[in-house]
């Protein structure tokens, strides 16, 4: 027998004694999609070539997830994210859900809090209010945007919509949708939330509504609904272990996750997980 034939055959022979270790089986895809609660601005470093607008840390829950479990993570992540620039494409960058095919085998989703501006209007009550104490030029603070009721009608299309892409494109895909963590306390505001009682209570009467529609088009559709607003209770940015940025943010940005906040969510995702 020719030599090169021997060397086959005995590799064969090899192979199925089992001497040859077999091919590990491909790590399973998993899709991150939302907005900048997701994608973690301000928690460094961020992904080399990620848009820089989008702030997509290498720390967020879903790489860290990613990480625990040995997934192939695609972070379509993107700070100013709504619901629509999951559904469609958002200048420069693809519609988010078109990163879900058919060999995803996860999906999770934070969005909804640019659709009805409850982050940007924190932000623009918090500037005023230091403006008015005179540490903030006026001139540095937007102009809060008020949520209609269409807004919010728009909220729960876009979510359903999204849930309904997901499954269409990843039929055995599990679908994870996460809310909002606490950026307030219960009651009350301190030093991190320079706030007016009428602001807080809109900020708080927002979050609960993208809560709830949340918790109903998750439990509609299937989905996993992680309620990351009750995890985080106790661990608001006036907290003594936040897990959110105050307005004045040394190093990141204003009413956002920080990296503990983001480890949080990544431990909760693996727990509701279960076994990989």
């Amino acid at each position: 027998m020719p030599s090169q034939y021997r060397s086959t055959a005995l590799a064969a022979a090899l192979l199925l004694a089992g001497f040859f270790p077999v091919t590990a089986q491909a790590a399973a895809k998993y899709v991150a999609m939302g907005s900048s609660f997701a994608a973690g601005p301000g928690i460094t470093p961020y992904v080399a070539d990620a848009p820089p607008r989008c702030g997509r840390s290498t720390r967020n829950y879903a790489h860290q997830l990613a990480e625990r479990r040995g997934l192939d993570l695609v972070d379509v992540s993107c700070s100013g994210a709504t619901t629509a620039a999951i559904l469609e494409p958002w200048n420069e960058l693809p519609a988010q859900i078109d990163a879900v095919d058919g060999d995803t085998a996860l999906v999770t989703v934070t969005i909804g809090g640019n659709d009805v501006f409850y982050i940007g209007n924190l932000m623009s009550a918090s500037c005023q209010e230091l403006a008015g104490q005179g540490k903030i030029a006026a001139d540095k603070c937007r102009p809060p945007q008020t949520a209609t009721e269409a807004d919010y009608a728009r909220l729960e299309e876009g979510l359903r919509r999204i849930a309904a892409g997901v499954k269409q494109r990843a039929p055995k895909a599990t679908l994870v949708f996460l809310d909002y963590p606490a950026v307030l306390p219960s009651k009350g505001t301190c030093a991190a939330t320079p706030l007016p009682d009428e602001a807080a209570a809109a900020a708080r009467a927002a979050t609960a509504r993208v809560e709830a529609l949340t918790a109903k088009v998750a439990q509609e559709a299937g989905a996993k609904p992680i309620k990351v607003s009750a995890l985080s209770q106790g661990h608001d940015a006036c907290a003594a272990e936040p897990w959110m940025t105050g307005f004045v943010a040394t190093g990141g940005v204003p009413y956002h996750p920080n990296l503990a906040g983001m480890t949080a969510q990544a431990v909760a995702l693996d727990g509701a997980l279960g076994s990989p």
